[in-house]
């Protein structure tokens, strides 16, 4: 499938950005309106361990207990939107006729009734598993042992035909060679990895997703580089860790932007996934709704940007939490509590006419806190989609362009004395430039390059990227 590549910025300014509203909202599921002047809080939730020993207990676990506790509270405090996000276990992806369908079709039948019941506005994501492995084979007929490619599309239909209103996925295309860059601080291969490899298994991969979803009049949302950069920003973790530098992770973030971005131009309309920090570059470039998640998330993970990444979001959500008893309810009921009420503060400040005061807010809580926070600060993002959209075509170049845009806004705030960076930060900084500045212009040689370097990489396959 052709895609259509960006060669200009959705937003005038980075000043038109803003939580609760895109270029181009959406409306979908039982009366959602998303993008389009109020912020929708996202629940994401995953059962208990053991839950999946049948059908029957897994079906108990996400119907009876999960979805219904989400509606209960959300009713309960007068919520009157909310989205659902269901990621799948690996067991719903490894059998969905069997464990997910039912699944699928459950939870939406039990919306519909809580929709004519209470009126309530609602939706639900569908986020299938991409268990997908480099050394197995990432494209249908290759790999032979799980038939992993053939069970991720046999999964996105039983979604699209049962009852999702949104499809995404957390695609793993690249992440073996990204893996392997990112214990070594290599930019170079974490640019080839995702950059480029990233790029041309979402190129095929959401041809796919976009036809099947279409087809079945479901919302196409969007990827996230959950598998890479966050991956990276993990392993940078906060003050106290040490792995590896937030200036790496943070140029890795923008990187990733121009591989997110291929969904969109392969035909998801958003909204894109809520881990993948890079959706305000995404935003910035293509105006599709944005989910985000941040200090709202504390169940699944710390980050150094809980109130800055708010800033545009048109969805709030709290990642995964594992379903288990709270003091004040089951653990989906407390965190619906924490989105929806960030979420209706936001819609609120919309409403007042404050809002951009409050995004502002949100931002300068975050902004010098962290290398990467820095650069997704929305005028910054702004500024990382623009070099982007000005490179075209290429995938290693847009990529390449993202990332030294990244690793200049770094450097020149350093030097002014407002981002604060360690030698050893700084010191990461410089290689990681020097390293980009030292790539070709020519895409050609690059990836003949690449190709050489990375060879003997466990699980890389130039084959699973038509290489």
């Amino acid at each position: 499938m052709a895609t259509t590549k960006f060669n200009k910025m959705a937003y005038g300014s980075a000043d038109e950005m803003v939580f609760g509203e895109s270029k181009y909202p959406l409306s979908y599921g039982l009366g959602l309106k998303v993008g389009s002047g109020a912020v929708i809080p996202e629940i994401n939730f995953a059962p208990r361990p053991g839950s999946e020993k049948t059908l029957e207990s897994l079906k108990r676990e996400y119907i009876d207990y999960i979805t219904k506790d989400v509606l209960d509270r959300a009713v309960n405090l007068g919520f009157s939107s909310v989205q659902l996000e269901n990621e799948w276990i690996s067991q719903m992806g490894s059998n969905a006729e069997k464990l997910a369908k039912p699944i699928v079709m459950g939870q939406k039948e039990l919306m519909k009734k809580y929709h004519d019941d209470y009126g309530i506005k609602l939706a639900i994501r569908h986020t299938i598993a991409d268990q997908r492995e480099g050394d197995g084979g990432l494209r249908p007929g290759m790999d032979g042992k799980h038939s992993y490619p053939e069970k991720l599309l046999e999964s996105l239909e039983v979604a699209c035909k049962n009852g999702a209103d949104v499809v995404s996925i957390e695609s793993v295309g690249g992440k073996e060679v990204a893996d392997f860059s990112v214990v070594r601080q290599d930019i170079k291969g974490w640019l080839f990895g995702i950059g480029y490899l990233g790029s041309i298994d979402m190129e095929w991969l959401w041809g796919q997703i976009a036809d099947v979803a279409k087809r079945n009049k479901v919302v196409p949302g969007g990827d996230t580089n959950c598998a890479g950069a966050n991956t990276a920003m993990f392993m940078a973790g906060g003050y106290l860790d040490k792995d590896i530098p937030r200036t790496f992770s943070a140029v890795t973030r923008a990187i990733a932007a121009a591989r997110t971005l291929v969904a969109i131009e392969a035909g998801a309309t958003g909204p894109d996934k809520d881990c993948g920090y890079e959706g305000i570059i995404v935003k910035a470039i293509a105006g599709k709704p944005c989910a985000q998640e941040g200090k709202g998330a504390q169940c699944a993970h710390a980050d150094l940007m809980g109130n800055l990444i708010a800033q545009a979001c048109d969805l709030w959500s709290n990642e995964s939490v594992e379903y288990h008893p709270e003091f004040g309810g089951s653990s989906v009921q407390c965190w619906m509590g924490v989105i929806g009420y960030e979420a209706a503060l936001m819609t609120a400040s919309k409403q007042m006419r404050t809002d951009k005061a409050l995004r502002d807010t949100y931002v300068a809580s975050d902004r010098f806190r962290s290398p990467e926070s820095f650069i997704l600060a929305y005028d910054n993002a702004y500024k990382i989609g623009q070099a982007i959209v000005e490179v075209g075509d290429s995938y290693y170049l847009r990529a390449r362009a993202a990332g030294m845009k990244a690793a200049e806004l770094i450097q020149d705030s350093n030097d002014r004395g407002r981002l604060k960076l360690t030698k050893e930060e700084k010191d990461a900084l410089s290689r990681i430039a020097a390293d980009l500045r030292s790539l070709p212009d020519e895409e050609g040689k690059f990836v003949d390059w690449a190709l050489k370097e990375y060879a003997n990489v466990p699980a890389f396959n130039p084959r699973n990227y038509e290489l």
